[in-house]
C-alpha cells in the first residue's frame, strides 16, 4: 500500500478545484482517497474551503472524514450543515463516533439531530454514550458488539450472531450474559461451531474475560490492554451488566494523545498546545514555567552573591559553575523520565526507600565517573591547585547523587498525591537542581577551602 503524502502541489491542485466550483473533478480524484487523508487535506485549508470539500462527498466518506478533521473545522461544517444533514451523516457511523460528532453541540440541537434518524435504536445509544464524560471509558465506548446468552443453544445463537453481525464493523469478541445482561464470559467461535446443535452456550464458553468498568479512566483502559495484548475490550456497569466494548483504535488515540501531553508537560508547557494555536494561547502555555525558571536564575544568582569572598580567594570556582548546574540538571531529568515512564506503564513497584537507594548508588558510581575525568581536566588543563580540584569533584559527586534521588522521589510523591508525575520532570527538577546544586557547590567549597 502505497502511503499518501500530502503536498503543496497537492493543496495548490484542490484549491484551483475548489475556486472554479470543478465538483465532479473533485470527487473523481478524492474517491481514490482514504478519509484520513481527506481530513488531513482539511486542515490545510481555509475552514470556508474545508467545508465545501467535505460537502461534495458521499455521505459515508463524509461521515467518516468528520472524525478525524480538527476540532475547529468540525465545528465550522457542523455549524453550515442542517439537521438533517449531520442525522444522516450519524446514520452512518458506529456510536462512539456518532457521538463523538456532536458532543460539543448544545444538548437542544442535539435532541433536534437524534430526532431525525430513522433508526431509533441507534438513536438511543448515542444518547446512551453521551451521557458519559470523555475521560471515562464510557466516553470511548462503542455500543456495537456481538453478545449471545448462556442459556441459548447453538442453533438460537447461530442466528443471533449473524442478524447482530450486520451492524457491527469488526467482530473482535463474541461476548456471553445470563438473562440479567451480566458479562459471564467470551464465546470461541471455533468451540461454537464444532459443538452439536443441542448443546448450550452455558457449557461451552470460556468464563474467564477481561474487562473495565464504565468509570474507568482512559488511561487504565489502555494500560488492561496493553498488558494483556488485546483488540478489543468489554465495559461493563456497575452491576457487571455487558453495556459497551472498546476497540484498540480508539485506545491508540489515548495513547497518542497521553504521549503528547507528557511531552509538553516535560517541556514544561501546561496546556495542550499545537504549533498553529495563537501566539496568546502558546504564551499563556509556556510562561508559568519560564517564569519559574527565572526565579531559579535569581535564586542560583542570590547564592552565588553570598560567597562572593570565596570567588575572590579562590575564582577558578567560578569556572566550574556551568557544569555543575547542567549536571544536576540533567541527572534529574534522566532518573525523573524513568520513573515517569514507569509510572505509566504501571511497571514501578518495590518499596520507595529501595528504590532511592538504587538511584543513589547509580548516582554514586555515574558521580566518580564524572569526577575522575573532572579532577584531571581541572588541574591539567585549567591550571587548579589539587584542594580545588578535590572541592569540584567532591561536590559534583554529591550534586549527581542529590539529583538522582530527588528525580526518583519527587515523581513517585506527586503520583501518590494524584497529580499527574509529568509536572517533575523538564523544567521543575532542572529548576530545582540548578539551585541545590549550586548551594551544595559553595557549601562544599567553604568547608574545604575554608573561605
Amino acid at each position: 500500500m502505497q502511503v499518501f503524502k500530502l503536498t503543496e502541489e497537492i493543496i495548490e491542485h484542490i484549491r484551483e478545484l475548489i475556486a472554479s466550483d470543478q465538483k465532479q473533478q473533485l470527487k473523481d480524484y478524492l474517491e481514490s482517497l482514504h478519509f484520513a487523508d481527506i481530513a488531513e487535506i482539511t486542515s490545510e485549508l481555509e475552514l470556508e474551503e474545508a467545508a465545501y470539500l467535505v460537502s461534495i462527498l458521499n455521505r459515508e466518506k463524509a461521515s467518516e472524514t468528520l472524525t478525524e478533521v480538527d476540532e475547529e473545522v468540525l465545528e465550522h461544517i457542523l455549524e453550515n450543515l442542517s439537521n438533517e444533514e449531520i442525522a444522516r451523516d450519524l446514520q452512518e457511523l458506529d456510536t462512539d463516533d456518532a457521538a463523538y460528532l456532536i458532543a460539543d453541540l448544545p444538548e437542544e440541537r442535539q435532541t433536534q439531530i437524534l430526532s431525525h434518524i430513522e433508526d431509533k435504536e441507534h438513536a438511543q445509544d448515542i444518547v446512551d454514550l453521551l451521557r458519559y464524560d470523555d475521560d471515562t471509558a464510557g466516553g470511548l465506548m462503542a455500543k456495537e458488539l456481538i453478545k449471545v446468552n448462556e442459556n441459548w443453544d447453538v442453533d438460537t445463537c447461530m442466528k443471533e450472531i449473524r442478524n447482530q453481525g450486520q451492524h457491527v464493523t469488526r467482530v473482535h469478541s463474541i461476548y456471553v450474559v445470563d438473562d440479567n445482561e451480566v458479562l459471564k464470559g467470551r464465546l470461541s467461535l471455533k468451540d461454537l461451531i464444532a459443538s452439536p446443535q443441542g448443546a448450550h452456550i452455558r457449557d461451552i464458553y470460556i468464563p474467564k474475560v477481561d474487562f473495565v468498568f464504565v468509570h474507568d479512566t482512559p488511561e487504565e483502559v489502555a494500560r488492561v490492554m496493553q498488558k494483556y495484548n488485546l483488540e478489543a475490550i468489554p465495559v461493563v456497569d456497575k452491576m457487571h451488566r455487558l453495556v459497551g466494548r472498546i476497540t484498540i483504535d480508539d485506545i491508540v488515540d489515548v495513547i497518542k494523545e497521553e504521549a503528547e501531553h507528557d511531552y509538553q508537560m516535560a517541556a514544561g508547557i501546561t496546556e495542550d498546545v499545537e504549533a498553529d494555536d495563537t501566539i496568546w494561547k502558546l504564551t499563556r502555555a509556556r510562561l508559568p514555567w519560564l517564569l519559574i525558571g527565572m526565579a531559579g536564575g535569581i535564586g542560583a544568582a542570590s547564592i552565588i552573591n553570598g560567597f562572593q569572598d570565596g570567588l575572590t580567594s579562590f575564582p577558578t570556582l567560578l569556572l566550574f559553575i556551568p557544569l555543575i548546574q547542567s549536571t544536576a540538571g540533567n541527572v534529574g531529568v534522566q532518573s525523573s523520565a524513568i520513573v515517569v515512564q514507569g509510572l505509566a506503564n504501571n511497571s514501578i513497584d518495590g518499596a520507595l526507600l529501595g528504590r532511592l537507594f538504587k538511584e543513589f548508588l547509580l548516582g554514586l558510581i555515574n558521580g566518580l565517573a564524572l569526577a575522575t575525568l573532572v579532577l584531571m581536566m581541572s588541574h591539567f588543563v585549567f591550571g587548579s591547585s589539587y584542594l580545588e580540584s578535590a572541592t569540584v569533584c567532591a561536590a559534583l559527586v554529591t550534586v549527581i547523587i542529590n539529583a538522582a534521588v530527588i528525580g526518583t522521589f519527587i515523581p513517585i510523591f506527586l503520583h501518590s498525591r494524584g497529580i499527574d508525575p509529568a509536572v517533575a520532570t523538564g523544567p521543575f527538577i532542572t529548576t530545582s537542581n540548578d539551585i541545590l546544586g549550586i548551594l551544595i557547590y559553595f557549601m562544599i567549597a567553604k568547608i574545604i577551602l575554608g573561605f
